[in-house]
């Protein structure tokens, strides 16, 4: 088992600036962790999106690690439309939360945060997404939905339905699995299928040994170091091509 480490990055890094921001969206204020390079100018920008759990300590830590390597990154709590992450005070009422929001309502907000992260001073207008877990699917879903994307990657998250949806991504797709997560690794050879058939970009990995949940260096029952080093430097190189000015 691998042994859980709480960040990777630290909040206090002093090379960045990090903080809680108000995005203003169709419903109400979306809350997001920004974290940029501090004299960082004409940058790509990321969005993280957030596990079932919400906008926890650990998907802030990637905030920063995407920070950390040239990038503006901004988390959003897809829960600010049900008072935000903070207010469930366990992991099974975070869950079950998380199930009440609605597609629509996901993609509106990330579309607000899309807005905000072309508007800033420092940025290039550049625009990926990346989500793991119940955010995985959602990065995949939005790229069907979003014409201003420049990348998108999804960590073990679920394929868009209808798949022919994928018909609509403006971007390449760049995938990262685990062999042994049998609920939503069986959808990649659909997934490449679909994405060949409309003649989209997808560069797919599995990673054998590696379960649901594998670059979450958090949970020592998920986490598995070699295939979340590899995933990362992919996803890196993957947005150092295609957000870069």
């Amino acid at each position: 088992m691998a042994e859980a480490i709480p960040n990777i990055v630290p909040a206090d890094d002093p090379s960045l600036t990090s903080t809680m921001v108000d995005i203003t969206g169709g419903a109400g204020v979306v809350k997001g962790f920004l974290s940029h390079p501090k004299d960082g100018r004409n940058l790509g920008a990321v969005i993280v999106i957030h596990e079932n759990k919400g906008l926890v300590d650990h998907i802030k830590d990637v905030a920063r690690r995407f920070a950390k390597e040239g990038f503006v990154a901004l988390a959003p709590d897809l829960l600010s439309r049900l008072g935000g992450t903070p207010q469930y005070k366990t992991e099974d009422d975070q869950v079950a939360a998380i199930g009440k929001l609605t597609k629509d309502g996901v993609v509106d907000d990330l579309s607000s945060c899309v807005d905000y992260l072309k508007k800033i001073n420092f940025g290039n207008g550049r625009v990926g997404v990346v989500g793991f877990c119940w955010g995985g699917g959602q990065s995949l879903n939005f790229a069907t939905k979003c014409k201003d994307l420049n990348a998108a990657i999804v960590y073990y998250g679920r394929n868009p339905d209808p798949l022919d949806a994928v018909q609509n991504i403006p971007c390449p797709v760049l995938g990262n699995y685990g062999a042994e997560d049998k609920n939503i690794t069986p959808g990649v050879t659909p997934l490449q299928e679909a994405m060949k058939k409309f003649g989209k970009s997808l560069d797919s990995k599995i990673y054998p040994g590696a379960p649901h949940a594998f670059n979450n260096n958090t949970n020592a029952g998920r986490y598995h170091p070699e295939a979340a080093k590899d995933a990362w430097s992919r996803s890196v190189n993957f947005y150092k091509k295609n957000l870069a000015a």
